[in-house]
């Protein structure tokens, strides 16, 4: 079994990171075949490095995606998820979607932690659009942008362990997500010093992808063919191609 990660930050660096994370909690489970955006913003800390990263996401779908049985964004924002999902006719998971819904099984509320300022209303309005919006106790930042992190996680931890407290005791928590594929690892460094349990997004995400993948009866959306102008080769031939009815 072959699962396309696709890291649409185009920082190599967080590719390697999450992808030794990803091997070591699948195992033998699924392959996964790492990939990094070819154009965008280093690391994602806004809106328009958001957008950016959507259309990265498709191009790497384009040219990687053949063969694979699904298809694990791990980028928290999931930045182009609902676009890669009416491409393929394979599963397409978005490690901050299933963060948040495997969230829900956990705690009644839950609240998100990462890095950078600028994530806390853009992953608010994620959470709303999941419908969730209800469950969601807080989205906290610290000031180092997840790029920031990668570089140094070590002085990182005493932020991050903070501000999931501070999620716990102030604003209801019952469980709080670590958001961001540069964060990964950081969890369960800091799990001692939280209250309430922390999720490691990066884990979550990998192990709905291996169970994505397992899915049977998948039918991806059917879009009517789409000519275009300035995409990269493969991206414009995959979104022209007749779509069997």
């Amino acid at each position: 079994m072959r699962i396309l990660l696709i890291n649409p930050n185009t920082t190599q660096g967080v590719t390697d990171l999450v992808a030794s994370h990803v091997r070591a909690i699948a195992g033998d489970a699924a392959a996964f075949v790492p990939v990094t955006g070819r154009f965008g913003a280093r690391y994602i800390s806004s809106r328009a490095s958001a957008a950016i990263a959507g259309h990265a996401a498709l191009d790497a779908l384009a040219v990687h995606g053949d063969g694979c049985d699904a298809v694990y964004l791990a980028c928290f924002g999931d930045p182009g998820l609902l676009a890669l999902r009416e491409l393929v006719d394979v599963p397409v998971v978005g490690m901050a979607e299933a963060s948040c819904i495997a969230a829900c099984t956990r705690g009644r509320r839950f609240a998100i932690v990462t890095g950078g300022a600028l994530w806390q209303p853009m992953l608010t309005e994620f959470v709303a659009t999941l419908g969730l919006a209800d469950r969601l106790a807080a989205v906290r930042t610290i000031a180092p942008t997840g790029g920031e992190i990668a570089e140094n996680p070590d002085a990182a931890l005493v932020q991050l362990a903070a501000a999931c407290t501070t999620c716990a005791i102030d604003d209801g928590a019952e469980v709080v997500i670590l958001g961001g594929a540069a964060l990964a690892g950081l969890a369960a460094r800091i799990q001692h010093d939280v209250p309430v349990p922390v999720l490691y997004s990066v884990e979550v995400g990998t192990r709905a992808a291996i169970a994505a993948a397992n899915e049977t009866s998948f039918r991806r959306a059917d879009p009517p063919a789409l000519d275009s102008t300035g995409l990269g080769a493969e991206l414009a031939a995959l979104l022209r191609q007749t779509r069997e009815p």
